[in-house]
């Protein structure tokens, strides 16, 4: 690759997609320091990117109602003169935007129907769950001649914090009566439907458990959507239920100051983990779904998995058995017990 080339990283899916990703600026960068290197996100993505050091432009995907506008954004992309496209996350209509806009170097999966449309191919199933997504990630890198990363030793995220966004969340935070002299954790309870979820009611339970026996700020966060689940998660105790009231530079910033997240498989998990919080986090034993393939990428972590023993688990073998049922709240309360003592 020409070492000042123009690089475009295409990541237009979810907020723990997107932070799996931004490691690889920097290895780019590290590699070629001449190269310009710019993302295509999506518009509710792209604060993630916020004054990454090694994000140079950002590019937000055309849409509407939902549906990637084809012609805006062959016409968007076109306009940079893109050397190279490394698509980590693959639609057919964004491999054919960036055939049709004449990328000229175009590095994606050799796995789909669509694959002609890559010029450079890379030949791994990520659907099996034998890696980690970001070390899928790394992986296309090779094809940039990019090798010999450590990713345990050598990723950084570099999310940044927002001050204005930062002076919101802590205006917002004293008003309602967080004493920042204690330990604060933050319960997420829903994710989107990309996982398959620790039931509402557990969730309960573990926020009336942490507000009877600990001395915490308890916050419960959720998309606007999920302010109904967030209310049953906060019940009678004295939790703060933040559903719906910050965007995300301000939710990253309320969980810059945690000490802990607890959440299903879902963005604010990889968030916390990306900038060094620790995370407890509850997953299925799906391959596809895994902690293996798709818990935080830190060692700030404790996870939980369904104790059912379940051979070749399917979602719809998961859901049937109801198996997220059979992780038990006073493991979780201990859990947040012995992260507060080793936390000092």
């Amino acid at each position: 690759m020409n070492k000042t080339g123009n690089i475009l990283i295409v990541r237009t899916d979810r907020i723990g997609d997107v932070v799996l990703s931004l490691p690889l600026a920097k290895f780019i960068k590290q590699k070629y320091p001449s190269a310009k290197i710019t993302y295509l996100l999506k518009n509710y993505t792209k604060d993630l990117a916020y004054r990454h050091p090694y994000i140079d432009d950002l590019l937000i995907l055309e849409e509407e109602n939902g549906s990637v506008k084809l012609w805006e954004n062959i016409r968007k992309i076109k306009k940079h003169n893109f050397d190279v496209s490394l698509v980590v996350y693959p639609t057919f209509k964004i491999s054919l935007i960036l055939f049709l806009a004449g990328v000229k170097t175009r590095i994606g999966t050799g796995y789909r129907w669509y694959s002609f449309l890559f010029n450079k191919r890379y030949f791994e199933h990520r659907k099996y769950g034998e890696k980690h997504e970001l070390e899928y990630n790394l992986n296309l890198l090779k094809l940039l001649g990019i090798n010999g990363i450590n990713p345990q030793k050598d990723v950084t995220f570099d999310i940044r914090i927002d001050e204005k966004s930062e002076q919101k969340v802590e205006e917002l935070l004293q008003k309602n009566g967080f004493r920042s002299n204690i330990p604060t954790v933050i319960i997420h309870p829903g994710s989107g439907g990309s996982a398959i979820d620790l039931p509402v009611s557990k969730f309960s339970e573990l926020n009336e458990s942490l507000a009877r026996e600990l001395n915490l700020n308890l916050l419960i966060t959720g998309s606007e959507r999920e302010k109904e689940i967030c209310e049953k998660v906060k019940g009678n105790t004295p939790s703060l239920n933040f559903a719906g009231r910050f965007n995300l530079k301000e939710l990253i910033a309320l969980i810059n100051k945690t000490d802990i997240l607890i959440a299903n498989s879902t963005g604010p998990i990889h968030i916390a983990g990306a900038l060094g919080k620790f995370v407890i986090g509850f997953y299925p034993l799906i391959p596809a779904l895994s902690p293996k393939r798709w818990g935080p990428y830190t060692e700030k972590k404790v996870i939980f998995t369904p104790k059912i023993k379940c051979e070749n688990c399917t979602r719809k073998k998961c859901e049937q058995l109801n198996c997220m049922n059979t992780i038990e709240v006073p493991e979780i309360v201990s859990a947040v017990k012995q992260i507060l003592q080793r936390n000092g």
